[in-house]
């Protein structure tokens, strides 16, 4: 009975978003363009049967050339379509939609094993009918094909039985999702962590490190971290066909793509103002050929420019932070870009800052939400100062100059992972949610920062926000 009514609830969560996304992706789309190009190419030419790559012309003769530039796991994903149903961008814009509604089912799921059926809605209705979300879905992009995957992987991890049949699933899961987003590899030890925990009273999860003895404690420790390095090395199996590939066939060994380095270059070079910046050959790296080489050129630049002015590359992380969580208006630029005379100077502004405040109020739900969950065991007084403390640091921050809301992103980051004297530790579900979270902000702090970038983590507050529901009426439900 349980699993039928999960089962009906997710089903009409997807529907719901599915038509959402789809009547906006044909009222509003267009064809691909900046990053989504590439992919869209790149899907085209693996559905021909050209692999991941683009003709060179050389000395009047085409050339084949691979490709490893971008993350090869979305335009892969797209091709099985293009290749069944023809490439056309309607394509992908079925496919988009219906990615961005299964996120919203996977996004229920997780908040149900965290703290069950009424969180669980709140949760999958705010992925469902959020904006931006629903608006991205006419993209042809990466971002919630990476979340979606990222949330299957934390659910092989929870639905085993055992650490290391966890850490199995849950690192080879991971690994499909690294294949579109390589950060997702930096989830694999929280993935381990989560391996670790024992199902205990009300679904919370008790981590049986406690022995009697010192030699019982070091033994215990020593499989603990047996199983960490499991679900990591199983989180780099799906990839190491990739990275032979292109040992094979490009200029150099590459994991899964040769852009970290360019990314890292962008980050730390003198231009730097910690969102995306176009390098130039007067930067450096330009007698260097090949995507590999290019691509440790610009790593190697970048690891110099940060120790040769270390204190200017951490004054920069606010910038990227900021870039990344306090606006949304990738989404409308994208499709301005695809349709200009759809978007007016009107409509843009509106639509961009409907957006902003809306996942501003979530930034600040979520925080809310993460804050109550957590002390919820103390009592009321404690749910009510645990609210006004974020409530002042909201507002606090909202009369900056420029208005910020991306340091409240570090308490769901952060505090699930923190326990109280005396309280329970948080679900798996939400410490795995909040992995990824914690990972984006790392990563964007040292690379850089732009609003797209947030989609990826947009249904993890939607969870932390579902959370002030569960915080405040009711118990943890049996996970």
């Amino acid at each position: 009975m349980r699993f039928r009514r999960l089962t009906v609830d997710m089903a009409a969560l997807f529907a719901v978003a599915v038509a959402l996304r789809l009547y906006l992706a044909f009222a509003v789309g267009g064809e691909a363009v900046w990053d989504g190009h590439y992919y869209d190419f790149g899907a085209r030419r693996i559905a021909a049967g050209f692999g991941y790559s683009d003709d060179l012309t050389i000395h009047g003769a085409t050339v084949w050339h691979p490709w490893s530039h971008y993350p090869v796991g979305f335009s892969a994903f797209l091709a099985v379509f293009y290749r069944i149903f023809g490439s056309d961008i309607r394509v992908a814009w079925v496919v988009c939609a219906s990615v961005g509604a299964g996120l919203a089912a996977a996004t229920y799921w997780l908040a149900h094993r965290a703290f069950g059926r009424r969180g669980a809605i709140v949760a999958g209705l705010l992925v469902a009918l959020h904006p931006g979300l629903i608006l991205y879905s006419a993209l042809v992009m990466t971002e919630q094909l990476a979340a979606l995957l990222t949330f299957i992987a934390f659910a092989g991890a929870i639905a085993c039985s055992t650490p290391r049949r966890r850490a199995i699933a849950g690192g080879l899961l991971l690994g499909v999702a690294a294949l579109v987003r390589p950060q997702a590899l930096l989830c694999a030890p929280f993935i381990g962590l989560a391996a670790l925990a024992q199902i205990g009273p009300h679904g919370l999860p008790a981590v049986a490190f406690a022995q009697p003895t010192a030699l019982a404690r070091f033994k215990s420790r020593v499989g603990a971290l047996a199983i960490v390095a499991l679900a990591c090395a199983m989180a780099l199996v799906p990839v190491l066909p990739w990275a032979a590939r292109n040992c094979q066939v490009m200029d150099g060994c590459a994991l899964v793509s040769t852009n970290g380095g360019w990314n890292l270059a962008i980050g730390a070079f003198p231009r730097a103002t910690g969102r995306y910046e176009t390098l130039r050959s007067s930067d450096g790296c330009s007698d260097v050929a090949g995507q590999v080489k290019q691509d440790r050129c610009w790593f190697n630049y970048g690891l110099n420019q940060i120790a040769a002015s270390p204190t200017r590359w951490l004054k920069l992380i606010p910038a990227k932070l900021s870039h990344t969580f306090d606006h949304e208006s990738f989404a409308v630029e994208y499709l301005h870009e695809a349709r200009p005379d759809d978007w007016p100077d009107a409509r843009r502004f509106f639509a961009r800052a409907t957006l902003t405040a809306i996942n501003g109020l979530l930034i600040v739900l979520a925080a809310i939400g993460c804050a109550v969950y957590h002390v919820r065991s103390r009592g009321r007084l404690a749910v009510g100062a645990a609210i006004a403390a974020v409530a002042i640091m909201a507002a606090l921050l909202l009369r900056r100059e420029p208005p910020t809301l991306w340091p409240l992103a570090l308490i769901p980051a952060l505090l699930p992972w923190i326990r109280l004297k005396g309280a329970p530790e948080s679900p798996i579900a939400l410490r795995l949610a909040s992995s990824l979270l914690l990972t984006t902000i790392v990563t964007h702090a040292v690379f850089f920062g732009e609003d797209r970038y947030h989609i990826v983590v947009t249904p993890v507050m939607c969870i932390f926000a579902a959370a002030l529901t569960a915080g405040v009426f009711r118990r943890p439900a049996e996970a």
